[in-house]
């Protein structure tokens, strides 16, 4: 019924009419699609998250050291990063089927080889295959979600995924760790193979092809080239995909700073630690699923702001109870929840808004907006732990991320622009 509804508003009449395949889905549909469109994109927080348990027995079956097991994270990232920038454009001239189902099969195959890599080197370039693999599904899931929607029903259909988004990198640990009472950790990718196999198989039954071969891009690498050109020289789309990258940044600093804050320096144990981590992860979906809610009465736009500007305020505050410790690790855990709730409203809005620009080189715009988000969020981790691992150098950080892209909004997207972008607009923008 899906792939019906796709062909019927196909290549010819989608440019031509205020319609897009997914507004003619049924509440059913769109459910069964975010079902299938949630479980491609879990399986890269859960290819990435599920081994850490295991890295101390990694570095003790392979011989080697901490910094090489580290190493093959950095591996995973790379071709999760690389691969959303090779994967975009190609998904924009054969559209999404192929190269989705291409990288699932990389994804099971590298899986496989790793219950069997014999040493750490073996591992880490296996895991850059592993990130290869789940950048198509990332990517060519936001791409999907393009082609059906646009505007303030994109970020409708976004922000459930945000859901998926934010659950899966929480509970891809305790996952690995529970495999792990019961086999070693070559067992993990063994479940990530059987994983991979399950999504090629719902992808290949479930998915229909959403770019008509008439809106298919054609030129070979000049019009990639030529696409990047033109999508770095849409200042609004580079702005807004600075947002976005500078929203996660703040989140990734959240992430890989609050351990060492609430157990070393507040001194909470795994479990007190496990339930704040939870409390706080389910401040941002909450939030990511009350955006559904404001996209009834206020633009994207608006609510992409006005996140910003309480985000921004939130980690103010979070700066000064860490330097100042007044009110201690309540009003430390409440400022840090309040910026948590102002990224889960920012997310999904600024991707819909930048992507709502581009709908003629979806692929490649997800690409480029799915790498910078992963890559300037990547660097927020690092960045705070080069100051140390107080509760000062990640709020900082966090309170950085939130105000550099409250500035971005302000200085660098034009407001002409972003007030002419409308949140039901059709498919054809350019």
């Amino acid at each position: 019924m899906m792939k019906q509804l796709v062909e019927k508003t196909g290549p010819h009449s989608a440019p031509e009419q205020d319609v897009l395949p997914g507004d003619l889905m049924s509440n059913r549909q769109r459910l069964q699609l975010v079902l299938v469109l949630g479980a491609l994109i879990a399986i890269g927080p859960l290819t990435i998250d599920m081994y850490l348990p295991a890295l101390p027995a990694i570095t003790a079956g392979l011989q080697t050291t901490e910094t090489a097991v580290q190493l093959t994270l950095t591996g995973t990232l790379l071709g999760l990063a690389l691969g959303q920038l090779l994967i975009g454009p190609l998904s924009d001239v054969v559209g999404r089927r192929l190269p989705l189902l291409a990288g699932l099969a990389a994804h099971i195959v590298a899986s496989v080889l790793c219950v069997f890599a014999p040493n750490i080197a073996v591992l880490g370039t296996l895991r850059v295959l592993q990130g290869l693999g789940v950048a198509a599904a990332t990517v060519v899931a936001t791409a999907v979600v393009r082609d059906l929607f646009s505007g303030a029903s994109f970020a409708r259909i976004f922000s459930r995924l945000m859901l998926v988004m934010g659950l899966a990198p929480i509970l891809a640990p305790t996952l690995g760790s529970g495999l792990l009472r019961w086999t070693e950790w070559r067992g993990v990718f063994a479940a990530l193979a059987v994983l991979g196999a399950l999504l090629i198989v719902v992808a290949a039954l479930r998915l229909p092809e959403t770019l008509p071969v008439a809106r298919r891009r054609h030129g070979g690498l000049a019009a990639t080239l030529r696409d990047y050109r033109g999508l770095l020289n849409d200042r609004a789309f580079v702005g807004l995909v600075l947002v976005a990258g500078l929203a996660m940044a703040s989140l990734f600093a959240y992430v890989s700073g609050s351990s060492f804050v609430l157990q070393d320096q507040y001194g909470l144990d795994e479990q007190q630690f496990g339930l704040a981590f939870g409390a706080g992860a389910v401040g941002l979906i909450a939030a990511t699923q009350f955006n559904v809610r404001l996209l009834r009465r206020y633009t994207p736009q608006q609510i992409l702001v006005s996140a910003l500007i309480a985000g921004t305020a939130a980690g103010l505050l979070l700066v000064l109870f860490a330097v100042t410790g007044l009110g201690g690790l309540g009003t430390l855990l409440a400022s840090l929840w309040l910026v948590l709730a102002a990224a889960g409203l920012a997310l999904p809005n600024a991707p819909a808004l930048a992507m709502s620009r581009h709908s003629e080189a979806a692929g490649t715009a997800a690409a480029l907006l799915g790498a910078v988000q992963f890559g300037i969020g990547a660097l927020s981790a690092p960045l705070a732990g080069l100051f140390g691992t107080g509760s000062v150098p990640m709020a900082v950080v966090v309170a950085g991320g939130m105000a550099a892209a409250l500035a971005v909004m302000v200085l660098v997207v034009p407001r002409a622009t972003l007030g002419a972008v409308d949140p039901d607009l059709a498919v054809a923008l350019h």
